[in-house]
This record gives C-alpha cells, sequence and structure tokens, in this order.
C-alpha cells in the first residue's frame, strides 16, 4: 500500500546562491555537504537560468509559470495579481498539504489562499519576528522590527535558517501520512554578507573569480558600469561605518571577505537542508518525496567587479537545478540549457499533474527520461528596478544616465554557446560562452559577427511574439 501514495513533493528555494556553490557546478571547497550529498542522488542541471535576474520577477515565475513581464512583477515588491495562479492551485489533484515556510516577496498578503494552507513568515513583521522577541531579542529599529543587519549578527540557534527547519520538520512531521507539498524559501545566503558562519571557510581557501581582478571593463552596458561605481563608494562608506562587515568592496582582499562570508551562509542554508532531509528519512519518507533545490538568482560577488544579481552575467543568472525524484539514488547531469520558465511545469509533471494553459513552459521529464527533447534557446529577460547611482556621477551626462537606468533587456542563450542581450536603452552584448566563458569579450561590435547577431535577434523578436511581449529592442 505505501508504494501506492501520492509523491511528497519538498522545494528548497534559497535567495541568491549562485550555481558554483555546490561541488558539481565546480567548487569543491564549499562546505555544502548536505547540498553535496543531495545532488550526488539527484538530476542535475548544469545550465539553469532564471527568468528574470531579480527577486519578485523571477519567483513570480518559479510560483505560476509565466513571464514577468506577463505577469506584471516586473521589479521587486510588485504584489503578484491574484488572475494568476500559483502551482499548487494549478494542480487537480486537491488532496495535497500544503505549506510555504520563508520568504515570500510576492505580496505582504503572502501565500495563503493561494494554494498554501500555511505560511510561516520571515518577513520583518510575521513569524520570525514574534519569535524573536519571545526569546528576549529587542529589536533594533524604531518601528518594533529587526533589521538585516541586526538578524545577520544573531547566534545560529536564532538563525533563520534554524527558525524554518524547526518549522518544516513539524511539517512533515504533522503531515507525515498526507500527501504533501513543502516550500522553504531561505533568505540566506543574500547580503548582507554576515552571519554566525562568517568564519567557516578559511580566507586562504576562498578563490575569486577571475573577473574580479582583471581590470575593469569599459565594453559593458552604462547601468552596469554606474552599479559598480555606486557599490564601490558603498564601499568606502562601509570601511568608516562597518569596517568587519562589508557589504561591498573594492581590493580584491574585501571581495575574498565578502565571499568567504557568502559562502558561510551557503553552509548556514546546507545544515538546515541536511536537518529537513533527515526528518524525511527518520520518517521513512525520502522515497516517497521529490525534492528540489534551486535559487531566485545568483550573485557576482566581486565578478566583473559587481556585487548582486540585476545583469545577464551568468554569475547572476545562472542557478543551480537538483531535482532528487522518489527512489533516486545517483546523480544524472544534464549539460543542455534550460530555463526557469519550466520549472512549474516539471513540477505538475513529476507530481502526476498535467500542464496548465498558464504555463509558457513545458516539462523537463522528457529530457530527465532521456526522451525525444528538441534542444530550445533560453530567454531572459529585464525591465527597469530602481538603479542606484552614485550622486554627482561623471560616468556620462544625466540625460544618459537617466536613460540607462531605464533600459530594458530581453537575451538568448542558445544550446550552440551564444549569448546575445538586446537593449531599448543602453549597450547590446554578444559573448560566445564557448570560447569566453567569463563574458570578457562583447563582440556586438565585431563585424565579424554580423550574421550570428542577425540570426539571434530574429530568434529574440519570435520568441517575443509567442511570449506577447511588446517591448521594442
Amino acid at each position: 500500500m505505501a508504494a501506492q501514495r501520492k509523491p511528497n513533493l519538498v522545494l528548497f528555494l534559497p535567495d541568491q546562491q549562485r550555481a558554483d556553490t555546490i561541488a558539481c557546478y565546480g567548487r569543491a571547497k564549499v562546505h555544502a555537504p548536505n547540498l553535496n550529498k543531495l545532488a550526488s542522488e539527484s538530476v542535475v542541471f548544469q545550465r539553469a537560468y532564471v527568468t528574470h535576474p531579480v527577486c519578485t520577477p523571477s519567483r513570480s515565475s518559479l510560483m505560476t509559470g509565466t513571464w514577468p513581464h506577463i505577469n506584471g512583477c516586473t521589479r521587486n515588491s510588485v504584489p503578484l495579481d491574484r488572475r494568476f495562479r500559483v502551482f499548487p492551485e494549478l494542480m487537480e489533484d486537491r488532496d495535497y498539504r500544503t505549506a510555504y515556510i520563508g520568504k515570500w516577496h510576492l505580496s505582504e498578503e503572502g501565500p495563503v489562499g493561494r494554494g498554501f494552507n500555511e505560511w510561516i513568515s520571515t518577513d520583518d513583521h510575521g513569524n520570525y519576528t514574534n519569535f524573536l522577541i519571545s526569546k528576549d531579542v529587542a529589536p533594533d529599529k524604531s518601528n518594533g522590527r529587526f533589521s538585516e543587519l541586526a538578524i545577520s549578527n544573531l547566534p545560529i540557534e536564532l538563525s533563520r535558517p534554524k527558525f524554518l527547519e524547526r518549522h518544516a520538520c513539524e511539517f512533515i512531521e504533522k503531515h507525515r501520512r498526507d500527501p504533501f507539498i513543502l516550500v522553504v524559501g531561505f533568505v540566506e545566503p543574500h547580503s548582507p554578507y554576515n552571519g554566525p558562519l562568517n568564519d567557516e571557510h578559511p580566507f586562504d581557501d576562498v578563490d575569486l573569480d577571475v573577473t574580479a581582478t582583471l581590470p575593469e571593463s569599459e565594453d559593458i552596458p552604462l547601468r552596469y558600469r554606474l552599479m559598480r561605481e555606486w557599490q564601490q563608494a558603498e564601499a568606502i562608506l562601509d570601511r568608516q561605518r562597518l569596517p568587519t562587515q562589508l557589504f561591498f568592496g573594492v581590493t580584491p582582499e574585501e571581495y575574498r571577505s565578502i565571499k568567504q562570508r557568502y559562502l558561510g551562509l551557503v553552509t548556514l542554508v546546507d545544515q538546515s537542508v541536511g536537518a529537513i532531509l533527515g526528518c524525511l528519512e527518520r520518517l521513512d519518507l525520502s522515497d516517497h518525496t521529490i525534492v528540489v533545490h534551486t535559487s531566485d538568482h545568483g550573485d557576482s560577488l566581486g565578478a566583473h567587479h559587481l556585487f548582486g544579481k540585476e545583469t545577464m552575467f551568468e554569475e547572476a543568472t545562472r542557478v543551480p537545478l537538483l531535482i532528487r525524484l522518489p527512489g533516486q539514488t545517483r546523480a544524472k547531469t544534464i549539460q543542455q540549457r534550460m530555463s526557469h520558465i519550466d520549472f512549474v511545469p516539471t513540477l505538475l509533471d513529476v507530481l502526476g499533474q498535467a500542464n496548465h494553459p498558464q504555463c509558457a513552459g513545458k516539462s523537463l521529464l522528457p529530457l530527465i527520461n532521456e526522451e525525444a527533447a528538441a534542444p530550445e534557446n533560453v530567454f531572459l529577460e529585464w525591465a527597469p528596478n530602481r538603479t542606484k547611482v552614485r550622486k554627482g556621477t561623471k560616468l556620462a551626462r544625466r540625460r544618459m544616465v537617466k536613460r540607462a537606468i531605464e533600459e530594458s533587456t530581453r537575451a538568448i542563450v542558445t544550446q550552440d554557446g551564444w549569448k546575445l542581450c538586446l537593449r531599448d536603452k543602453d549597450l547590446n552584448e554578444l559573448y560566445n560562452l564557448n570560447d569566453d566563458p567569463l563574458e570578457t569579450r562583447n563582440l556586438y561590435a565585431d563585424w565579424q559577427y554580423a550574421s550570428v547577431i542577425a540570426r539571434l535577434t530574429v530568434e529574440i523578436h519570435r520568441w517575443q511574439e509567442s511570449a506577447n511581449d511588446k517591448l521594442k529592442v
């Protein structure tokens, strides 16, 4: 009888985790034993891309299977319109108990009533705040809430991952006899790059991205250069205000220190992932549970002399994607590039549900099962999102600065390694990821590649037409 039970789903969704923080993506030095073990038993998508490299837009696709330009979540903190259903709502099977534990970032109302029965919030006015106050931790803000910096300085037993871990295990225990869907939305390893495991990784073992040590490129969009200038100015202020907790950096030593702390946050998340997976094992649920791990976007961490997301560079747009199916014990690697637009259809398929007309993508299960599946191009988008600019910048005239921060991008990554980024109000980019995986040479202005640009431009316009995208690039 047990073999006939419906599969459970546990989805781990950290915020801002780069792909190469798990050994199967090339960084064995990161202390993430639980994620490494999960990867050794999972389908590993080596080249998974987000739809839009910033939190709310990306999450809107991960939850609904729709493009941000369609659902309206084209920048952070925009509420997801209720016309767009979240993936448990797209299921025909209503037997599942559902919980969302952690960061939602798609409206202040949260996910309850949108396919989820329960929500444990880490928002600054939610369950985690009440938990800290119950532990006699005094809020550091005048409105009775906690700043991100204050939270990042808490001991491990009061950290958000530990808080989410406890509630996730309680939910699993409570519903161990029911089919369930559980999303665990970690806030970490998002900035402020600080936490209880700052010294987990020896400083000398922290490798910098090669582009963090190369001269600053000027052949990139003005918006990226404005971001870089603002972050470097902030880094100088950080030295004066919080010399041990830099949020941005200028020197290689500062870059390495920030990355060291970021990796400590990855380990913090890894420990809680391990505890939740251990709960499944203890309750004999591992063989009945689909486990998925991905992230809403990556982090530059000094690559291209930038931090955070908001660019089309690989460090920001490529994320881990692991899917462990019930009973799976060995890794299976898929090199084909794929998009998060296919995420919801894939979840529905592995849960035995039909794809929903709302979804723009298609299931990856045929690819997992090695059935005939033609390689497809990956598309990404960007919409204006409150880019911060250094006061009095001399990088360009005010009119050009304003134009650059209002730019929109449509990008394509082809299965044979080309990446073309077309913009309505800033510099275009073309990279050959096979020859130049670090994206150091923008080939867009090179006449030798005119035919490549023409071909990929047609592909972008064709996708825009199919996706009802009116932006002119």
